[in-house]
């Protein structure tokens, strides 16, 4: 079995990542999307161990000092970070392993993994975003904001991703990430061991 493909989607905060990442997984099979762990609050509805795995802060620096995390960053005043264990785990099994993640942990996770696929969900128009974050009911007016402003410095650094990725029509979305990461599969960095062989095999013929 073929090693799974890492893949980091990032995106403004209410570019919609969260809801093209659920329909990914409810529309293919073969992902595995990493959940985070994170210092930040519940919000109504979510569940530990569903949403992210919620800890407190102390909780979250001793996984930093025990190296359990592939990356972490901080967030408006929260902590948030990936476990190592589970996403290696998924990856040897062959499955294509989702890291939703800001951009800091983002640029981290590339560095030391050179081979992940790094993948930015914007929406069409900086409207469109403010709109969104607006009807989400879910911050304060000073909250969106931060959020609209943290858009602003998170904007500068879209050219470092492989991808752009814009999320109008959901399941336009939804296929363009599918199919990003389908192809990333036929990459032939990614098929060392397939090539040695058919190269070897075609020898014969000489």
């Amino acid at each position: 079995m073929s090693r799974g493909v890492l893949v980091v989607v990032s995106g403004f905060s209410g570019a919609g990542k969260g809801t093209v990442m659920k329909r990914l997984l409810e529309k293919y099979d073969n992902y595995a999307l990493s959940i985070s762990v994170t210092t930040r609050k519940p919000r109504p509805g979510e569940e530990d161990g569903r949403e992210y795995f919620f800890r407190t802060k102390e909780e979250f620096e001793k996984f930093i000092e025990e190296d359990a995390l592939i990356e972490y960053a901080q967030y408006v005043e929260n902590y948030y970070g990936t476990p190592r264990f589970y996403v290696e785990e998924q990856l040897a099994a062959g499955k294509d392993v989702i890291l939703e993640i800001e951009i800091q942990g983002a640029m981290k996770v590339k560095e030391r993994n050179p081979e992940a696929v790094l993948v930015f969900v914007t929406p069409p128009t900086v409207e469109e975003l403010k709109r969104r974050l607006t009807e989400r009911g879910t911050e304060t007016p000073e909250v969106i904001a931060e959020r609209l402003a943290r858009a602003s410095e998170e904007a500068e650094g879209m050219h470092h991703y492989d991808y752009l990725l814009i999320n109008d029509v959901l399941e336009e979305c939804v296929d363009d990430l599918h199919q990003i990461i389908q192809s990333e599969h036929a990459r032939s960095w990614r098929n060392k061991e397939f090539i040695s062989r058919i190269q070897e095999e075609s020898r014969q013929f000489k």
